[in-house]
């Protein structure tokens, strides 16, 4: 849907007065007062207002690649491929970003672009005649749209704190304030502020069965799961200004039972629910459809074709197509091989969320390397689109029921010293979906509390892989070092071949096969001809050794254990997040220009 342009304009006067992408849009005419009333004197140019208010979650600069594809990397289960460089992706997700690195820039004015929209929405909407003398139908309307904006101020927010820490709260349009220079908030008077605001959001917006919208847009479940991750977050670790240590918030247990009571509206809901096939959940991101079960809540859409408003999902990131395929995509999201054993050998998670394989120049599938083991719940050959295109239109999920689960069994466990029965059957829905046709090997529950953490903590690694979720569970956990230490020490005991990598094989051997994209991951992956060592199964080939030397007739040969070196794990330019300190980069340096630009703007952080 087309933007109002006065949104475009106004939404250009943000915090920060050097936004460069609103140059285009700026010009010497006055807006007026009474113009920006003109903008909502009826419900539907307050749709378009709203519309202009999605438009800053999307595309390159938001969830269309840097804050789902980029910020979130390196944890115990992603990289970005390449080569260190401090001013680029590669920085970040080494943890030696550079204040310089353009990366930076543009997201940070894009959500506060965002939260400029959206405070306009809603210092406006009670002010309209629609809402105030208007039908009780229009109203209603209005409220939802109220709610909405909330909604995307509130996620705005909590984008800006994850990644930057403390950062200017600004609730009011630029044009209200004395001064736009403003200093820093403490996150914790931001995090209460906006977890009080998506409760005044959630009776507004109507739950999924009442709204006749798809998942991408805003309902309750949307708002309410939202306020339970900003609820966990603010009870959780993060990492402080002064001094600076990561330190837990204070008054967690008021924060872990707004998550509990958030989590348990939804799940007594009835709205949405697991899908019974897990890689169904993604194939429906692809074309634009949802899962039968609606087990993705709410998705961030991409459309259009170009960096503002589409994504470079499945593209950038994704399963790796040769340049002379019939599809062609980087796959530059590596899975740190160590991530594949944290599956389960029968966990139908794995073949999908890892990509051990990638699609050559004459469309057939053919093993990865060790190293080069992609993230592989976005995949371009599962689109339409053929050729070199990078804009796919496959939209991102943002929030998934699996997450209220298992945001719900946490919560418990903390408010009662250990798992309910309620806690533990929410727990054992994902955990038996991973495993059906296998129950028996699914395992068992602990019972107690720092064991049912553990496991909550293993499990959300096997849910929520190549999601952008993983880091940021770690840091609030205060477990992000310790995760990257073991990580380092996991990549030795694979390079070695020693511990629980003892028989992991050097080389596996295969044949290439023709690639159908109407197989399931899992299918297409045992599907493909490989060695397979007398006495053992397909299933095994993954864990048992392989003879070294050449490869059996007819076979391939390809690196596995052996693709790891001791450059992967440490090297200043290849090695993984080798550039990481505790208490220092699990936060994100603001960029230098606009530190510049506000004269009231620290850096922090020992950057």
């Amino acid at each position: 849907m087309k933007i109002n342009r006065l949104i475009y304009i106004i939404s250009c006067l943000v915090v920060f007065s050097t936004v460069t992408s609103c140059e285009d849009y700026l010009s010497p005419e006055n807006i007026s007062s009474s113009n920006e009333a003109q903008q909502f004197d009826s419900t539907s140019d307050t749709f378009t207002a709203l519309i202009g208010v999605y438009n800053q979650i999307i595309g390159d600069d938001a969830y269309g690649q840097r804050l789902n594809l980029y910020y979130p990397q390196s944890a115990d289960d992603f990289k970005i491929s390449g080569d260190y460089n401090c001013n680029d992706r590669r920085g970040i997700s080494t943890y030696g970003a550079c204040t310089s690195n353009p990366d930076l820039n543009r997201p940070f004015l894009k959500l506060y672009s965002g939260i400029e929209r959206a405070n306009l929405v809603i210092k406006n909407i009670p002010l309209s005649p629609v809402y105030q003398t208007g039908s009780a139908a229009d109203k209603a309307l209005m409220d939802r749209y109220l709610g909405e904006a909330l909604t995307l101020r509130a996620q705005f927010y909590y984008d800006l704190i994850k990644n930057w820490g403390d950062v200017p709260m600004q609730m009011v349009p630029s044009s209200d304030l004395e001064s736009v220079y403003l200093p820093k908030t403490d996150r914790d008077v931001i995090y209460d502020k906006i977890i009080a605001d998506l409760a005044v959001a959630s009776n507004l917006v109507p739950w999924k069965s009442k709204s006749n919208t798809s998942n991408t847009r805003i309902t309750k479940a949307a708002v309410k799961g939202l306020r339970a991750r900003i609820a966990l977050a603010r009870a959780g670790y993060s990492l402080r200004r002064a001094p600076r240590v990561m330190a837990k918030g204070s008054n967690s247990e008021v924060y872990y039972k707004i998550a509990y009571d958030e989590c348990k509206d939804i799940i007594t809901s009835g709205e949405h629910a697991l899908s019974q096939n897990f890689e169904a959940v993604f194939r429906a991101l692809h074309d634009n459809t949802e899962d039968a079960a609606k087990e993705v809540i709410f998705a961030v859409g991409a459309f259009g074709g170009n960096a503002a408003t589409d994504s470079k999902i499945g593209y950038f990131n994704g399963m790796r197509h040769d340049a002379s395929s019939s599809w062609s995509s980087n796959g530059g999201v590596n899975a740190i091989p160590t991530y594949f054993y944290e599956f389960g050998k029968f966990d139908v998670r794995r073949d999908l969320t890892v990509a051990t394989i990638q699609i050559n120049a004459a469309n057939q599938a053919i093993f990865a390397t060790g190293a080069l083991f992609t993230d592989g719940k976005f995949r371009k050959s599962w689109t339409n689109i053929t050729g070199t295109s990078q804009n796919l239109g496959i939209d991102w999920p943002l929030l998934r029921y699996s997450d209220i689960l298992l945001m719900f069994a946490e919560a418990d466990n903390e408010l009662n010293g250990a798992p309910s029965q309620d806690a533990i059957n929410a727990v054992k829905q994902v955990r038996e979906r991973a495993y059906v046709g296998n129950l028996a090997q699914a395992g068992s529950i602990p019972m107690d509390k720092a064991g049912f953490f553990d496991y909550i903590v293993h499990e959300r690694l096997l849910e929520f892989g190549g999601e952008g979720l993983r880091k940021y569970d770690l840091i609030r956990w205060n477990l992000l070092a310790t995760k990257i230490a073991e990580t380092k020490q996991n990549l030795t005991q694979f390079l070695n071949g020693t511990g629980k990598y003892a028989t992991v094989p050097m080389q596996i051997y295969y044949k290439e096969t023709a690639y159908d994209r109407t197989k399931s991951a899992q299918a297409m992956l045992m599907g493909m001809d490989f060695y397979v060592a007398p006495g053992t199964s397909k299933a095994d080939v993954f864990y048992t050794p392989t003879p070294q030397g050449s490869a059996p007739s007819g076979y391939k040969s390809i690196n596995w254990r052996v693709a790891v070196n001791a450059q992967y794990i440490n090297d200043p330019i290849k090695g993984y997040a080798q550039y990481f300190e505790a208490n220092r980069k699990e936060l994100l340096p603001i960029y230098n220009d606009i530190i510049q630009s506000n004269y009231n703007l620290t850096q922090d952080y020992g950057y």
